[in-house]
């Protein structure tokens, strides 16, 4: 009884296996997303902070200066971006996001250091990242730590002699004596967080978060409603009216843009009243950044209907739309953080130019001449997702 039910159960087991290989869609959903997602996430996700954009203002201009600099520079988290002239120009750097971290070296830094007087170096940092500002700090400090190894040795040895009492006529105090004449002072630093001086790392990651939550949302209520009514055999029932094709499609889209676009202002209001994240630019600019991401997410969504015959092939599409968008956007870690030949994929991630222009407007403050790239391009990637989606969308009708 025991072999003849073993034998009936493997027969049933080994049928399904063979169904299973058959079916290459399901194959495809076990084998492809899980693969592409978990090295997708290890590239992207990494916690590691380099390549961090650093300018340099030397005022000084001397060997002195240009060591520190190559002490600095020779730390992997930084990335030399340039040389400014001004105070003014590496600020204007910083505010429009060229830059991550600047240094400033003052004109007298040689000078002190030649009276033996310690020498004060400014440290800007870019704090809307509060977590990748305070790495930043901590790499400059340990660069600046390493050339004040010499002044901090011969200090020692001075307080040692003057412990041990010795007097100035012995050979041995001369000696710690001339050795501290020689050393060069320290250098101190003077950091300065610009745009979130309390490091408030939550005003990054909401920021970030917004853009994804939007266009992820707006794709899935988009192709859910999209995909009941092909289910439901009431798209069919539209074509027997006097609207065009493009008329349904525009008729479909536009009650979704308006529900999804009161979703995005009260996620803002959430944002400023939970989170306090500072508004110091133009609301109006933002929420025009925002009704491109909701275009974007329904055309992402469409499109997903357009290629799915139910709603678990929908589900399982987005498997390999929506994980990369949110990896590639900057939301959670910074986009200088990925490998290089990543970085360049993030271009085409709508999730990554609206958080871009969420932190630069809010949190900065930036006006429209300094996040434009990143509206034009956001705009590009909305019209051509709606205008491919609807136009599938209508030859299906058709």
């Amino acid at each position: 009884m025991t072999s003849a039910w073993a034998g009936r159960f493997f027969a049933l087991v080994l049928k399904e296996l063979r169904q299973i290989r058959r079916d290459r869609r399901l194959m495809m959903s076990l084998l492809v997303p899980p693969t592409l997602q978990i090295l997708l996430f290890g590239f992207a996700l990494d916690s590691e902070v380099r390549n961090l954009r650093l300018g340099i203002l030397d005022e000084s201009r001397t060997a002195e200066s240009r060591d520190l600099v190559s002490a600095i520079t020779e730390n992997r988290t930084f990335r030399l971006a340039g040389s400014y002239p001004t105070t003014k120009a590496i600020e204007e750097a910083l505010a429009s996001g060229r830059l991550d971290v600047a240094v400033v070296i003052p004109y007298d830094f040689a000078r002190l250091r030649a009276r033996g007087r310690p020498a004060t170096v400014q440290v800007l940092l870019n704090a809307v990242n509060a977590n990748t500002a305070q790495i930043a700090q901590g790499a400059v400090e340990g660069a600046v730590a390493w050339m004040n190894r010499g002044s901090d040795a011969a200090q020692a040895n001075a307080q040692r002699a003057r412990a041990q009492r010795v007097t100035p006529d012995t050979e041995e105090a001369l000696r710690l004596y001339n050795a501290r004449a020689m050393a060069p002072p320290r250098i101190e630093i003077r950091p300065a967080f610009l745009f979130n001086p309390g490091l408030v790392n939550a005003w990054f990651i909401v920021t970030g978060v917004f853009g994804a939550l939007i266009i992820l949302n707006g794709s899935l209520v988009a192709a859910a409603t999209m995909i009941k009514e092909k289910e439901a055999g009431t798209v069919e029932q539209l074509l027997m009216t006097p609207a065009s094709a493009l008329e349904v499609v525009a008729a479909k889209m536009v009650p979704l843009f308006a529900l999804l676009m009161g979703m995005a202002g009260l996620a803002l209001l959430v944002a400023r009243v939970v989170f306090h994240v500072p508004f110091r630019g133009s609301v109006l600019l933002v929420l025009t950044a925002c009704a491109f991401c909701v275009l974007t997410g329904i055309g992402i969504g469409t499109f997903i209907s357009t290629l799915a015959r139910s709603a678990n092939q929908a589900q399982l599409i987005g498997f390999f739309v929506n994980p990369p968008f949110t990896a590639l956007s900057g939301a959670f870690t910074p986009i200088e953080a990925m490998p290089t030949w990543i970085q360049p994929w993030t271009q085409l991630n709508p999730i990554a130019h609206f958080a871009t222009i969420a932190r630069s407007v809010l949190v900065k403050g930036a006006s429209l001449e300094i996040v434009y790239p990143h509206l034009l391009a956001l705009a590009a990637l909305s019209v051509l997702l709606v205008g491919v989606s609807a136009w599938r969308f209508r030859r299906q009708l058709g």
